[in-house]
């Protein structure tokens, strides 16, 4: 059974394919992603792909590989770069990688807000640039979780984790949004499930952690941002496509909200002359949220393993259901 692999992705995960009795496997090795052509000759005649978040997967490529492709392993939780209504009406399956890096993600969420609210990126220019020149009473003052109140949007396994970690800095209140209450899940942090709307008004930090949806795509808009305070800070780690970055740079440079930041943008790589990188009130980071060399290693294991379940007709460890 052939294989195609889209990335170079850490070696403990292509030894479990290479290793494989019967798996033939083919690799774009290269750290950056594999031109179209190249895909579209990669896949043709396979019977399983894995894949990364940043390949597109769609009819054009289900067409190239052909009727042998059986299984689709995604290296990542999300899956809105999958067609999944042209791949579910073909009947091939679909694995995918969630929980493994939850935990990484949520630390990575806390240490963007950090940096973001503490202006921490900020003070380490002043430092190298020389503007530090003595102790100043309200030079390169932030804003503290002590007694705030956080609002979180999507109380899945990240933004648990999320909540999970901020709780012992002091916050007084948690609240959250989604697509519907999650009493158990909230129970923990005694988190009060509200509407957006509430959500924008109340917070002094929001934090992103929702799935890509066609419901939540733009959600974070000119009117979200309005209803925010002068003093809020906002993070996203979820999608880039949650937010409305034009509307999100409108209310950073003219006060609307006190700064931002993100580790999602739209499109990524973000171009080095987008506006938000001109702001100093805005932390972008290169979607590192999964990036420690052991969520890596535990992913790509994973995404083999699924591939290796799907093309033997076995279940999945994390199969999507179609």
């Amino acid at each position: 059974m052939s294989v195609f692999v889209t990335r170079r992705i850490p070696a403990e995960g292509l030894r479990v394919l290479t290793q494989a009795s019967g798996c033939r496997v083919q690799q774009w090795d290269s750290e950056e992603p594999v031109p179209r052509a190249e895909l579209l000759a990669g896949v043709a005649g396979t019977r399983g792909l894995l894949c990364l978040l940043s390949d597109r997967i769609d009819r054009e490529v289900l067409d190239a590989a052909g009727p042998d492709l059986k299984v689709i392993s995604t290296l990542s939780v999300g899956f809105d770069h999958l067609a999944l209504d042209e791949i579910k009406k073909r009947g091939i399956r679909v694995g995918y990688t969630p929980d493994v890096l939850t935990d990484a993600t949520a630390e990575l969420s806390v240490a963007l807000l950090l940096s973001v609210c503490r202006r921490l990126p900020e003070a380490a220019e002043q430092v190298k640039s020389g503007g530090w020149t003595t102790w100043k009473p309200l030079w390169m003052c932030g804003y503290g979780l002590s007694d705030s109140t956080v609002g979180i949007i999507g109380l899945g396994r990240i933004g648990q984790a999320v909540a999970r970690r901020l709780k012992p800095f002091g916050v007084r209140k948690f609240l959250y949004t989604g697509s519907g209450p999650k009493p158990e899940s909230a129970a923990e942090f005694g988190a009060e499930f509200v509407p957006l709307t509430r959500l924008a008004e109340e917070s002094d930090f929001v934090v992103v952690t929702c799935a890509l949806t066609p419901a939540t795509q733009g959600m974070c808009n000119k009117d979200f941002f309005s209803r925010m305070k002068k003093t809020s800070v906002f993070v996203n780690t979820s999608r880039g496509a949650v937010v409305n970055q034009e509307d999100l740079y409108d209310a950073l440079a003219n006060g609307q909200i006190a700064a931002a930041g993100l580790d999602v943008t739209t499109p990524e790589p973000l171009p080095t002359d987008h506006p938000l990188l001109s702001l100093k009130n805005c932390v972008i980071l290169p979607h590192i949220g999964s990036a420690t060399y052991a969520t890596r290693s535990t992913m790509a294991v994973l995404a083999a393993n699924n591939l290796l379940a799907g093309l033997r007709g076995e279940p999945m460890p994390h199969e999507l259901q179609l």
